[in-house]
């Protein structure tokens, strides 16, 4: 399975009522869509997952599965703190039509990379999908290290592994021990184009919830082989990636998409408000992007 392009980890939209807005969702996906998006990864750390219910997980899913057209990747994100409760939310994916998932390391726990191992091993022997690995230590507490990917690099079922760590010289590790094995993707965003340069051809990418056309045709662009135009994209992008990894991710991505005059409601519990600090630096750098 070839993973390409910009795959968005979508937010999940709340309404003043608390519960998942799907009309708000519908709107954000017909948005991405149009900008040229490749896929959908819903249920992610982006999608808020660890604030839902299991009957709000599996809705955010088949809600997802149904939008989607055929030729778009579909990756769920089926995290959670235990193996069981992996395997459980994965069968659920499963069933519903996904045939990929995303995973972390399960939070809190902290494991050993042996620990790891068989945790994956475990979820692939109960169901059968194909597995994008999740490295981000700063949130998970738990690094995916080379031992464990050595493990895997001849699994076929483990395609690729979305890279978080914000270390450049891991990714081009990567991109070099497992060439034609497990694909690189990008997931540290303020540095996106390097990525694309050491051989990521997807990027799963939390920020293309709220600017989706930059993302896009920066990814288009490094593929026409425009390095200089690329750039130059890069460096506007760069300032708002840079304030969204500095801190509450998610809450500034939902108030990009207000910005674009897509709203998608506050961050559940324990995630709080933006300060007016905090949206008049993020509105400052995403004024390029919004007149992109």
């Amino acid at each position: 399975m070839k993973l390409s392009g910009v795959m968005p980890a979508l937010v999940t939209p709340f309404g003043k009522d608390g519960k998942v807005d799907f009309k708000a969702m519908e709107k954000l996906m017909h948005h991405l869509r149009d900008a040229g998006v490749t896929g959908w990864v819903p249920n992610g750390s982006t999608g808020e997952y660890f604030s839902q219910s299991t009957v709000e997980r599996r809705e955010v899913l088949q809600f997802v599965k149904d939008f989607a057209k055929p030729g778009e990747t579909l990756i769920a994100g089926t995290n959670a703190p235990a193996t069981r409760e992996v395997i459980e939310q994965t069968a659920m994916a499963k069933d519903i039509g996904y045939d990929s998932v995303l995973l972390a390391p399960p939070f809190y726990t902290r494991p050993t990379q042996q620990e790891l191992i068989r945790h994956y091993e475990t979820v692939l022997d109960a169901v059968d999908v194909n597995l994008v690995l999740y490295s981000y230590p700063a949130k998970d507490g738990s690094d995916i290290s080379f031992e464990l990917m050595d493990h895997f690099a001849d699994n076929p079922r483990v395609i690729g592994i979305k890279e978080s760590s914000g270390s450049l010289q891991r990714a081009i590790d990567i991109a070099s021990r497992y060439e034609g094995k497990i694909q690189l993707v990008s997931g540290s965003d303020d540095i996106a184009l390097d990525f694309m340069f050491w051989g990521a051809e997807s990027w799963i990418c939390g920020p293309s919830n709220c600017m989706a056309k930059a993302c896009c045709d920066l990814d288009r662009t490094f593929k026409a082989g425009d390095m200089a135009r690329a750039k130059d994209m890069m460096k506007t992008l760069y300032r708002a990636m840079n304030i969204l990894e500095s801190g509450k991710f998610v809450q500034k991505i939902k108030y990009g998409c207000e910005l674009q005059g897509l709203p998608v409601g506050e961050c559940r519990a324990p995630l709080g408000p933006l300060t007016d600090a905090e949206k008049a630096e993020f509105r400052a750098a995403m004024e390029p992007i919004l007149n992109w």
